[in-house]
């Protein structure tokens, strides 16, 4: 055909040119499509008949540009060129042998029977059969579920860290004031509990809902202008998304947890009489509401513990005290659990959150009450290990007397080895130490 002779003619072009501008052919014999493509020229997938107008008009001297111009050097083809230049008119003379065959030019018995005629004839074959039947759409291979790869862990089978029991005893203590962020603006100290189980119970919820990625001080202006709106379940059903919305304008992902407290407010109304669910299993089928929220708001609102809620507190501090070994809060409470005593868990969680922010956000006021605590080593040993600059922040709130008072035993002279920094105080007379 015509297309085949102007092939032909590129691939002459083609044999002349230097190994660095090269063009191959290939023969598509189900549709006599020729694909072309060049180093320096980009052109596309083209169909045969205009593939055929174009070439007619084609400059084909610039497929032969730095072309050498001696007879000699313009054999020097590397043989990789020559086998690609052989296959491809070996391609081409086929194609054209069984076009003969299909117009009636040259008999069957003399076609060459190449796989690619063949194959071509199968297709073909198919092909009609695919027109006689609408072909049925192939059912889409559903998402194989993934497998968790984490171990449960028993409560009670893991072997408890050694001295934990006297590190804990020591932040009950320093707790013991409750005058953290999470006491006075946390999920237990918020709810309004005149208003009656049900309302105090929904208002937990709420409180821990907001409570996420938003520090305490923000849940406690937001749950105050919801409790002036109305804060229980038929009030929240009746305010529309805008007021909601801006009531918790302050807190952090505010446009999710409106979502979430409309959709909770109807789950609760419709499925559960007006009461939040009972257990934390259901609390976490509310959307918005994962294990740490539910194991809280369980212990809250009905006075039972089935597990250990973890924040980022918790899980920072207990892995800097090697309690767990663990790189999400989920791995850490279940660790936790593997070795805690249960009837520590409903406590466990406030107890070091408190200890938590005001290691953060209340440096002076923990550094204070370590030094004045019963063990004031001991208290200084953990607040550096839960990464505060004991040294710097005795500096900062001119308390440098107070810390060495209370960590230099009657012979030291000088303290030496807080956080690793060397002796903060110098000896006051020129007594010699016994």
């Amino acid at each position: 055909s015509a297309s085949v002779m102007r092939s032909l003619q590129l691939l002459l072009y083609a044999s002349s040119s230097p190994l660095s501008t090269y063009i191959r052919f290939f023969a598509n014999h189900s549709s006599r499509t020729i694909i072309m493509s060049a180093s320096n020229d980009n052109v596309r997938r083209r169909s045969p008949r205009l593939l055929h107008k174009q070439t007619n008009s084609m400059d084909l001297s610039r497929f032969a540009y730095n072309v050498p111009t001696s007879p000699s050097s313009s054999v020097a083809v590397t043989a990789a060129a020559a086998r690609r230049m052989k296959t491809t008119t070996t391609i081409l003379s086929a194609t054209q042998q069984q076009k003969d065959v299909d117009d009636g030019k040259l008999d069957k018995g003399n076609a060459p029977q190449t796989p690619s005629s063949s194959s071509r004839r199968k297709r073909s074959k198919n092909a009609a059969d695919d027109d006689a039947a609408p072909s049925t759409p192939k059912k889409k291979r559903s998402p194989t579920p993934r497998k968790s790869t984490t171990t449960k862990i028993e409560p009670g089978s893991l072997k408890p860290p050694k001295g934990w029991q006297s590190i804990y005893t020591l932040v009950e203590e320093l707790r013991a004031d409750r005058t953290a962020p999470v006491d006075s603006d946390g999920a237990e100290a918020l709810p309004q509990k005149d208003r009656g189980e049900p309302v105090y119970r929904f208002q937990v919820l709420i409180a821990l809902m907001l409570s996420s990625q938003t520090k305490d001080a923000v849940v406690g202006d937001a749950m105050r202008k919801l409790q002036k709106h109305g804060l229980d379940v038929e009030n929240i059903r009746a305010t529309s998304p805008e007021v909601l919305n801006g009531l918790i304008y302050s807190v952090g992902f505010r446009n999710n947890k409106t979502k979430y407290i409309k959709d909770a407010a109807e789950i609760i109304a419709t499925k559960y009489n007006g009461d939040i669910p009972p257990t934390a299993d259901e609390l976490m089928t509310l959307a918005g509401v994962g294990p740490k929220m539910a194991y809280i708001v369980e212990s809250i609102a009905f006075n039972t513990t089935s597990g250990i809620g973890v924040d980022t507190h918790m899980h920072r501090m207990f892995n800097q005290l090697k309690w767990v070994n663990s790189t999400t809060p989920e791995k850490t409470r279940m660790q936790l659990e593997g070795w805690l005593p249960r009837e520590r868990w409903g406590e466990i969680n406030y107890l070091w959150v408190g200890l938590g922010q005001e290691v953060q956000q209340q440096k002076e006021k923990i550094l204070k009450k370590a030094i004045q605590c019963s063990r004031p080593k001991e208290a200084i040993g953990l607040l550096k290990r839960l990464g505060m600059d004991c040294r710097k922040e005795a500096k900062k709130f001119d308390l440098v007397d107070e810390l060495a008072a209370c960590v230099m035993s009657k012979s030291d002279r000088v303290m030496s080895d807080i956080d690793g920094a060397g002796p903060i105080v110098e000896p006051k007379n020129n007594d010699n130490p016994k």
